[in-house]
């Protein structure tokens, strides 16, 4: 998503926890000459996300397009799972794009214009056994996207999410090795395939654009018709 945006015009505030990484997407970022800020941010602490929206409008002028893409999975059964594991889930997923959106408002609603795009996930709408804590998290992003672009349309702010389907990352890779739990994850999805990660970056760029103007407090699910079918 990020180089996406670059590729579209953006500059960048790059926040994650992880700077090695932040570095090498900046770096990536810049071969489409515009600035891109590597700004380390732990998103489950507000005053940070504070800062990372005070730096990045100090170093780039303005604030238009914020990207609430955090989180964080435990998978285990409800009974097996900690207190401290749920309040860390929360923590990250929903508190943290809860974050982003308050942080980002101010600046927003000030200049009457701006775009915010949280991320969900197909999680939210369909049920997977020992996903209940992190569904329930992008389950509440969802709900907090739809009330925000409802309370946020009449100062030309438009809130909308996206929930992607089965995409490797990180964070799921290892899973997605197994040949059968891909097979077990891919049958339900019509397109009987994972999405590719240059896919999403498109859609973030729509969002972003001018063209979504008129859409605010909505999800799309890219998940190649797992919700539909």
């Amino acid at each position: 998503m990020a180089i996406a945006l670059a590729e579209a015009g953006a500059e960048l505030a790059l926040a994650a926890r992880a700077k090695p990484e932040l570095e090498e997407t900046a770096h990536q970022a810049q071969a489409h000459d515009v600035r891109a800020l590597v700004l380390p941010t732990d998103v489950s602490d507000y005053a940070a996300v504070e800062r990372l929206m005070s730096q990045t409008v100090t170093a780039l002028g303005r604030l238009d397009i914020v990207v609430n893409n955090s989180g964080i999975a435990k998978v285990a059964p409800v009974v097996e799972a900690s207190l401290e594991d749920w309040q860390a889930i929360v923590g990250v997923n929903l508190s943290g794009v809860f974050h982003g959106c308050k942080a980002a408002a101010p600046y927003l609603i000030r200049q009457r214009s701006g775009k915010v795009i949280n991320l969900a996930s197909v999680l939210a709408a369909v049920g997977l056994p020992g996903y209940a804590m992190y569904a329930a998290t992008k389950g509440g992003v969802i709900s907090l996207t739809r009330a925000l672009g409802v309370e946020w349309a009449r100062h030309n702010v438009q809130v909308n999410a996206i929930a992607p389907g089965w995409f490797v990352t990180d964070m799921n890779e290892a899973a997605f090795a197994d040949p059968k739990i891909h097979e077990r994850l891919t049958r339900d999805v019509p397109a009987r395939r994972t999405g590719r990660l240059e896919e999403i970056g498109p859609l973030a760029v729509f969002l972003a654009g001018r063209g979504s103007d008129f859409m605010t407090g909505q999800t799309i699910f890219l998940d190649g018709g797992h919700t539909a079918a």
